[in-house]
């Protein structure tokens, strides 16, 4: 691979993803370091990424707009869990607003990047989707907005007897166009975010619906319309009533948060009454809605509308725990004796982490693998130089952190600038202990603790998911902090 820096190839800031994160972290780097050139690779025809990806009904935000979306753009729509498709026109617009979308090079994927200490970049091995021709493009400073999951694979399991089925499986990630299910039966395996979307939104005119669970999650119902907003936006222009809601809203889900770990049974015993308030007393709450786990030790589900509630109430859906023990040619035998029949089945039973967007990485000819890197500040990674990734918070809206994130990383571009500096890394202190970089129990987290990166026990090194904390050490702490190497 080609190390000497080529100017027409050379760029200061290349970002891997044209997704929620690369689009607003592209902003930042616009507004606070605008003599930076920099290029966006997309790996996909179109921005959004997951917004752009997933098409099965009823696909949600899951976090409240007012903190998901940008900072720097209001989300001017009542609705706090909107539609996929208005994120994704949010996402479009921002990008053409501020002619983000002229940097992005669609049908790119970075395959595999190397760092030459000696030219101070990276340069990127990058396949085009259209033909066999596989690019070399270099960059002083490397940043990956490419998620953590698998745009091509999902969390697929085999079950016996799948092959008997007479009906048709289904997996949401990849979900067919003009699938129909009017009038049908239909099992919705899974109890997460996805699951919970999916049955009131095919129960409009499925059949039936059942959602198939080996386990309960926490779900939480809220109102769909943000009357704050709605308030404020009479008598106040729309920038302000947005920035007041968005921290509204901002503590209120700290808050909420915060409540969860130090009263779980408190916490537990609410969710459950308003469940049942929604649902009816028919409904047994308490073994269906009633988790092993404590609120928050996995991300809460959040219907709006108590949607999910009403439906179930209506007749049209319905919840059933238990396991699978095999499919049959009319549906599932379960491990109760009980069977279910099914002309289609939901397999909504989890993603698969893919970090890097599956990219190959090298230092000076070494090659890199995840699990020994450790995350400095939730953002850059030990070894790693001229390096930074964009991840979320599991307790809050993703877009909080990547937020802060970019904002810190063109503070440090504008610190190496002012001192002449080329090359950042954080180095790795021997006697901070190595704990798993998320402290969250869910599947899709756990199936991959082979290739997860960890945090340390103490700063720098710890991810904290408290979006006041982050902001106080990202914007106002020290960069030169004595971890940072500078050369």
């Amino acid at each position: 691979m080609e190390t000497t820096p080529n100017a027409s190839h050379l760029y200061d800031v290349i970002i891997i993803g044209a997704g929620l994160s690369g689009i607003g972290t592209a902003y930042w780097l616009q507004e606070k370091c605008p003599h930076k050139r920099y290029l966006i690779l997309e790996a996909r025809q179109a921005i959004g990424g997951t917004w752009d990806l997933f098409h099965y009904p009823g696909i949600r935000s899951d976090s409240d707009m007012f903190t998901f979306g940008y900072a720097f753009r209001p989300w001017k729509s009542p609705k706090s869990l909107a539609d996929g498709d208005s994120i994704l026109s949010y996402i479009n617009e921002t990008a053409r607003e501020y002619g983000i979308d002229r940097h992005i090079r669609f049908g790119h994927r970075m395959v595999r990047a190397a760092w030459s200490s000696e030219a101070a970049c990276w340069t990127l091995e990058v396949s085009r989707s259209e033909g066999e021709e596989v690019l070399q493009i270099q960059s002083r400073f490397l940043y990956m907005c490419s998620g953590y999951y698998n745009y091509e694979e999902a969390h697929r399991p085999s079950f016996l007897g799948e092959e008997n089925f007479r009906g048709e499986i289904v997996l949401p990630q990849f979900w067919p166009e003009n699938l129909n299910y009017t009038g049908k039966r239909v099992i919705v395996v899974g109890s997460g975010a996805t699951a919970v979307t999916l049955v009131p939104s095919m129960a409009a005119t499925a059949e039936h619906v059942t959602m198939l669970q080996r386990s309960p999650t926490y779900i939480m119902p809220l109102p769909n319309k943000n009357g704050t907003y709605l308030k404020l936006k009479k008598w106040m222009p729309d920038r302000w009533a947005f920035r007041i809601t968005r921290w509204r809203n901002l503590l209120l889900s700290m808050g909420i948060y915060q409540y969860s770990r130090r009263f779980p049974e408190r916490m537990k015993n609410f969710l459950m009454k308003i469940a049942a308030e929604h649902i009816g007393p028919e409904f047994d709450v308490k073994k269906h809605l009633n988790p092993s786990y404590r609120p928050w030790d996995q991300r809460l589900c959040v219907i709006p509308n108590a949607d999910l509630f009403k439906t179930i109430r209506s007749g049209k859906a319905s919840i059933i725990t238990d396991h699978i023990e095999q499919f049959t040619p009319n549906g599932l035998q379960l491990k109760s004796g009980d069977a279910l029949e099914a002309d289609l089945i939901v397999l909504a039973i989890g993603l698969k982490i893919k970090l890097l967007g599956g990219a190959e990485l090298e230092v000076d000819g070494q090659a890199i693998r995840t699990r020994d890197l450790m995350a400095y500040k939730g953002m850059m990674m030990s070894g790693l130089p001229n390096f930074a990734v964009a991840f979320g918070y599991t307790n809050a809206s993703w877009t909080l952190k990547t937020d802060l994130t970019a904002n810190y990383i063109c503070r440090l571009l504008q610190y190496m600038d002012r001192h002449g500096y080329t090359t950042v890394v954080p180095q790795h202190q021997p006697d901070v202990a190595r704990v798993p970089f998320l402290n969250f129990n869910a599947g899709y987290i756990q199936r991959a603790n082979a290739i997860m990166p960890h945090q340390g026990a103490r700063r720098p090194w710890r991810v904290y998911q408290n979006y006041l904390q982050d902001m106080l050490t990202i914007r106002y702490g020290r960069i030169n902090d004595g971890v940072l190497a500078f050369t």
